[in-house]
């Protein structure tokens, strides 16, 4: 009998089935597979155990992972050792679904341990009924705050903002504010900067944390103080506030209400989380998704997917004419069969490049009038390059292929005229419907595609009917 040599012999090392992750960074089925025995068995003791150690971020991961009755269970088993902040840092339709099943008590309970950021995060998406009975469950000041926070504009820096942020006056002197941060127990668990405040909460400047902890006791606050303030407004769009921290480097930011009075903080921890929804939504909305999430159902996919597929069947039939107007071309000529989808191709994902770089350029406001208008420039003569070079190898092939030198220069005359109209509706799209109002994500690929197959079509089949006389 033959021993057959270890793991360990071999070099190879097996997953630890007590870690987390496995060496993929994914969730380790083990793991995963004894959290759920222990819910079957209602081990409370061993669910906690294992939640414990986790981060919210990857607490959420595990949230997702469980279905939906497993999910109520783990929050319920682990009552006060369940950190609801993991609830922020999981899809929007797996939050709802659990907080609709659980108790108004306990989401308040969890609602009440949570900043405020976070928890306006939470409640945000709730049906109103349902908000108002957690909020009248808080104590009266955390209601007020999460209320006042919550009449902001949905998707402003006033519903991102946390409440508690340390304000001092201008006449304290280093050693006083020190005093005072060793003393008061309610202050934000982290921050990067004092704000220097009149009586009236109106900012007058702001101290670095650096900057503050190297200066001497005795000198002022108003001298210390930086009194070029950049603050945000409350009701400004959460992305514009975004673009403050990216163009200047911020970590945090003062927020003021009308009265320029400070109400609140950004943090960069927000704002990348703001970048990635932001990011993440107009990738979704150029390909037509809308806010579908990866843990959406069957049903809500489709209802999700469905406007957007009518819209381009509605297209698609538009390109369907244009191609039926030249049926007696195509009879005499079947080749053009075959080579037609080729020119509408290529101009579709030309124009699509195209787009992709001026939807982004919006979205981030690079473009003033001296840079659309070299833009515009630039992608037109781009098309009508890539038109040159993709009609002489595409007109090389055709007639080597159909030896027919002729058809090689109409399907080349016809590449070069798509890609330049590929090139010209990818920009001018989104800028026309930038100017109207209309988010250039959700709209611009559908119109892009819709002239590239007209255009390309038409070109190519009415070029070849006066080309060899077919009409």
């Amino acid at each position: 009998m033959t021993n057959e040599p270890s793991t360990a012999e071999l070099g190879e090392t097996r997953p630890d089935p007590n870690a987390f992750r496995d060496a993929e960074d994914h969730l380790n089925p083990e793991w995963l597979a004894r959290l759920r025995a222990h819910l079957v068995a209602g081990e409370v003791d061993d669910i906690a155990e294992m939640m414990e150690p986790l981060h919210a971020a990857d607490a959420g991961d595990v949230i997702e992972a469980l279905e939906a009755d497993e999910r109520v269970a783990l929050v319920q088993m682990l009552g006060d050792k369940f950190d609801f902040l993991a609830l922020t840092e999981v899809d929007e339709s797996v939050r709802s679904d659990l907080i609709d099943e659980l108790p108004t008590e306990e989401v308040a309970r969890g609602v009440a341990s949570l900043d405020n950021d976070d928890a306006v995060y939470i409640l945000e998406d709730m049906d109103a009924g349902d908000r108002e009975e957690v909020l009248a469950q808080l104590p009266a000041f955390e209601r007020l705050s999460l209320k006042r926070s919550l009449d902001f504009p949905e998707d402003s820096a006033g519903r991102r903002m946390q409440t508690d942020f340390i304000a001092i006056p201008p006449f304290w002197t280093v050693g006083q504010t020190i005093d005072y941060l060793r003393a008061e127990k309610d202050l934000p668990d982290e921050f990067f900067q004092l704000y220097v405040v009149d009586p009236s909460y109106r900012v007058l400047g702001t101290i670095p944390l650096d900057k503050f902890l190297r200066a001497r006791r005795n000198v002022q606050i108003e001298k210390l103080m930086n009194g070029e303030v950049l603050t945000v407004d409350a009701t400004e769009d959460q992305e514009e506030a975004a673009r403050d921290f990216e163009r200047y480097d911020l970590v945090e930011v003062g927020v003021v209400d009308e009265n320029k009075r400070l109400v609140g903080v950004l943090t960069v921890d927000d704002i990348v989380d703001v970048i990635h929804e932001e990011a993440t939504e107009d990738i979704k909305l150029l390909g037509g998704v809308g806010d579908e999430e990866v843990s959406d159902n069957v049903i809500s996919t489709v209802r999700s997917r469905a406007p957007w597929l009518v819209v381009n069947l509605l297209t698609a039939m538009l390109a369907s004419f244009i191609i039926s107007l030249f049926n007696a071309t195509i009879e005499q000529m079947v080749a053009l069969a075959a080579l037609m989808p080729i020119v509408a191709s290529m101009g579709g994902n030309a124009g699509t490049q195209t787009m992709t770089v001026t939807v982004r350029a919006l979205a981030t406001r690079d473009l003033d009038g001296v840079r659309v208008r070299r833009l515009i420039v630039r992608e037109v003569s781009g098309g009508f390059l890539n038109g040159c070079i993709f009609a002489t190898l595409l007109g090389v092939i055709t007639a080597l292929r159909y030896l027919s030198p002729s058809l090689g220069v109409v399907i080349g005359l016809a590449m070069i005229v798509n890609m330049i109209a590929a090139g010209s509706a990818g920009i001018l799209i989104p800028l026309a419907l930038d100017r109207m109002k209309v988010d250039p994500a959700i709209a611009s690929s559908v119109f892009v595609t819709t002239v590239t197959d007209v255009v390309g079509f038409f070109a190519f089949l009415g070029l070849a009917g006066l080309w060899f006389g077919l009409f």
